[in-house]
């Protein structure tokens, strides 16, 4: 039998879909382990030949089955699982979370007047639903100087962020253009996240 209540398992750290989701009146229960929300089989590494749209897709749906096999595990009280993965991708290349200062700075170096690709992909689970949906966004950074981009790798914003920074934050004035979805340029689409729920069995407007 589908839930049909607004609460869900979120299987994520990131506290920007926490945002996101309290935004839309979702209420939420983190589903994380003391070691972080992934197993052993979930990683974040890219398969060789791995496309972004390919890899993010399949880093989310990866991260669902794991947490419905620990909320199975736990016999914890069915809900909807909701996990999440962003990328940014620019000339076919993946771009991580960068790794400290000197990677920050070169990730924002090949952004810098270019346009870029943001893909989140979205994973929602129960016992009788399993769906994803990957959003695809377009932004173009403005040219941007080398002692903005030291500046901007100077502060901690950088590097807990795909490609090197948010857009919620101080990244916000590199940013000339966007086609797509603000919300999932910051980790999650909430257009495509809540048709995912409904189709969950979640009650939303």
């Amino acid at each position: 039998m589908k839930p049909v209540e607004r609460k869900i398992y979120l299987a994520s750290k990131s506290p920007r879909r926490r945002e996101l989701l309290r935004q839309i009146g979702v209420d939420f229960e983190l589903l994380l382990r003391s070691d972080g929300p992934r197993g052993a089989d979930v990683t974040e590494e890219v398969n060789a030949d791995e496309q972004a749209y390919d890899y993010v897709t399949r880093v989310a749906n990866e991260k669902a089955g794991f947490a419905f096999d620990l909320v199975r595990r736990r016999h914890l009280k069915p809900r909807p699982i909701l996990s999440a993965d962003t990328t940014v991708a620019i000339d076919g290349v993946i771009l991580g979370k960068p790794a400290g200062k000197e990677e920050a700075e070169a990730m924002l170096n090949r952004l810098s007047g270019r346009t870029h690709q943001v893909l989140t992909s979205v994973a929602v689970r129960t016992y009788d639903f399993e769906g994803s949906v990957t959003q695809v966004s377009d932004v173009r950074f403005a040219k941007l100087s080398p002692a903005a981009i030291q500046a901007y790798c100077a502060t901690t914003e950088p590097y807990d962020k795909a490609g090197g920074y948010g857009i919620q934050g101080l990244a916000s004035i590199f940013i000339e253009h966007i086609e797509g979805s603000h919300s999932g340029i910051m980790g999650l689409p909430l257009f495509e996240t809540a048709d995912l729920l409904r189709q969950a069995g979640l009650k939303l407007p």
